[in-house]
């Protein structure tokens, strides 16, 4: 009986230790990842993005893996999703 006492307080530290590392890393992490991927989801034509590389480019038309945007007037391309890295607010 003593030594199931003595194996719980030795693994306590290690449980708050986990505790604290959850809702100090893990947990907002998640949460931004989830907002990120809701705003990816709801862009729409004629919003403007940010893209990893520090591109400023107007969204034309949101497909399933990629998004068809616009440098400037004559160039239109296509970037992956995953490339998104923030919507601009007008």
């Amino acid at each position: 009986m003593a030594s199931q006492g003595n194996i719980l307080s030795s693994m306590l530290p290690l449980l708050v230790l986990f505790g604290i590392f959850y809702f100090l890393i893990i947990r907002p992490q998640q949460k931004q990842a989830k907002e990120h991927q809701e705003m990816i989801n709801s862009l729409k034509k004629g919003d403007r993005i940010v893209t990893t590389g520090g591109l400023i480019v107007e969204v034309l038309k949101p497909e399933e893996d990629f998004i068809k945007v616009k440098l400037n007037d004559d160039v239109v391309v296509k970037l992956s999703k995953e490339y998104v890295s923030k919507k601009l607010e007008s």
